[in-house]
């Protein structure tokens, strides 16, 4: 009979077993791990800050027990496109919990977006992980922020030095971790640069295992036009030999409507070339950013601020911008199509067009007054829904954010996504939108042990609800936190907890995940 023991175990081995010890197990939920497959009837269990076990039910011992019959567990969200680091920094803790992000299921923000990542990113995450935050953070280097810490505001090329400055600097933050290079082409001092410049730049990116990101030149017809802007990137990524992802794609504006189909067909075609061309998308019709970005000429604001604020005062050069300016909201639907969502004065909630009347000024002399007295916050109704909905189906494209103050996708982008284009519209399967949101970020950005639900991940995890995961926020009330998140692991720590928060800050700074080729010539 003994020796009929060992074959018994080996045929019942999982009998034989000890129990797993955990902190934690997940049961009775829908599973979905995040790689774009139907959900599983699968128990997760957490141990510190990992996931120590994912798979068929067994017997586990746990510290804590939660059932998740009729909820979905999933992968926290990563949002790759994020203006957070006024929270993340701040001194009051609750602003350092990113509940608005956490609320969305999102365990994990990237910034440093639209080149406006400072550079010293080491610094940065060192004094965040020491003060506490909320959600995960990774970082890119931002060409904005570098170009005018070594060449101000100036409108031109920068010298060999200037430029080598730059590589170095963009070298020591990508050994720190960063993600990649982010550009705002659209945006100054980005705007003054030219492509060869960018591609320079780019390669030690690359170079390092990194990323191209790029709020392109132009998404509309502000400049050199959208599908110009489009092969901009394109063309980048083939020469400097880096992936490249087009941040927020959209076609914005009256004139670029419809665009949709050969931007597609062109990326599609690169792709097919061998480049890895992504994108990534938030679900509003309305973009964000200031009256100054949108409406003033780019080159009104080159310089210093002095500059640019005599320009806007010289009643010689006053005319040039009002025809421009005049030009720029055509493009953007007119001043009932600009609303206000955050000022120093009384105007938020307000189109372009009724603070004018307010004020007895035309649209274009009240947006220049406006821009005078400090800027202003806008969300600019300027997307059509069909472009929308093309950009959308796309497998590289991307769920995100660009959260900004005043606008609801700062709140509830995640949650609007899966209520109208996955469960209402039925745009794409709910494990696509999981996908995604999760693991297809994680590989596209190269952050490790992210995105997904698998032994040995971090146990970033959400547990919502299949219909109540709403968003609440709208553009009347933009700061509503979103409905449906039952629990919410960041780092195998609760920070929300039968939908209320824990005020736990276990949030770290993510790593761009080391290649075996980095730095091989």
């Amino acid at each position: 009979m003994r020796r009929l023991f060992p074959l018994f175990c080996l045929g019942f081995l999982s009998a034989c077993q000890p129990a797993l010890e955990a902190d934690y197990v997940i049961e009775n939920g829908k599973v979905f791990i995040g790689d774009n497959t139907d959900s599983k009837p699968y128990v997760v269990a957490i141990t510190g800050e990992e996931i120590t076990y994912i798979g068929a039910p067994k017997d586990i011992n746990a510290k804590h027990r939660i059932d998740a019959s009729g909820l979905y567990v999933i992968p926290g969200f990563i949002d790759p496109h994020t203006h957070s680091l006024n929270e993340l920094t701040h001194k009051n803790a609750d602003l350092r919990s990113n509940k608005n992000y956490q609320f969305q299921g999102v365990t994990t923000v990237v910034n440093g977006n639209d080149g406006f990542g400072e550079p010293g990113i080491k610094a940065q995450a060192q004094a965040m992980e020491a003060s506490g935050i909320g959600t995960n953070t990774a970082f890119f280097i931002g060409h904005g922020a570098l170009r005018k810490s070594v060449m101000g505001g100036d409108k031109r090329p920068p010298s060999a030095t200037e430029l080598e400055e730059m590589k170095s600097q963009i070298s020591k933050d990508m050994d720190a971790g960063a993600l990649g290079l982010s550009t705002g082409l659209f945006y100054a001092p980005g705007s003054f640069s030219e492509t060869p410049e960018i591609i320079e730049l780019a390669k030690v990116a690359g170079h390092h295992g990194g990323i191209y990101d790029s709020h392109i030149r132009d998404e509309a017809t502000y400049n050199i036009g959208l599908e110009a802007a489009v092969a901009e990137v394109i063309e980048i990524s083939r020469q400097a030999d880096i992936p490249a992802n087009i941040a927020h794609i959209k076609a914005l504006g009256v004139d670029v409507w419809g665009k949709s189909e050969p931007i597609i067909r062109t990326i599609e075609n690169a792709r097919h070339e061998g480049l890895n061309i992504t994108a990534d998308q938030y679900p509003w019709r309305a973009s964000g950013t200031r009256i100054s970005n949108a409406l003033i000429p780019r080159w009104v604001k080159a310089g210093t601020e002095n500059d640019y604020m005599g320009r806007l005062n010289d009643p010689e050069v006053l005319p040039r911008i009002k025809t421009e300016t005049t030009e720029n909201l055509r493009k953007r639907g007119g001043p009932e199509a600009v609303l206000i969502t955050q000022d120093k004065f009384n105007w938020q909630n307000k189109t372009l067009g009724q603070i004018a009347e307010a004020n007895n000024l035309s649209p274009v002399d009240m947006a220049i007054e406006i821009a005078r007295k400090g800027d202003a916050r806008i969300a600019s109704f300027n997307m059509n829904p069909d472009d929308i909905h093309a950009f959308m189906q796309q497998p590289w494209v991307m769920t995100s954010s660009d959260g900004s103050t005043g606008h609801p996708r700062k709140y509830a982008s995640y949650p609007k996504k899966y209520q109208d284009y996955v469960l209402k519209e039925g745009l794409m399967p709910i494990e696509s939108f999981f996908y995604k949101s999760s693991g297809l970020v994680a590989d596209t950005f190269n952050l490790c042990e992210r995105g997904y639900l698998k032994t040995g991940y971090f146990a970033d995890i959400a547990i919502i609800e299949p219909l109540g995961f709403k968003a609440m926020a709208d553009f009347q009330n933009p700061e509503e936190l979103s409905a449906g998140v039952v629990h919410l692991f960041v780092n195998g720590v609760p920070v929300i907890k039968n939908q209320e928060s824990t005020n736990e800050l276990p949030g770290r700074f993510v790593p761009r995940c080391e290649k075996e080729n980095e730095h091989v010539e």
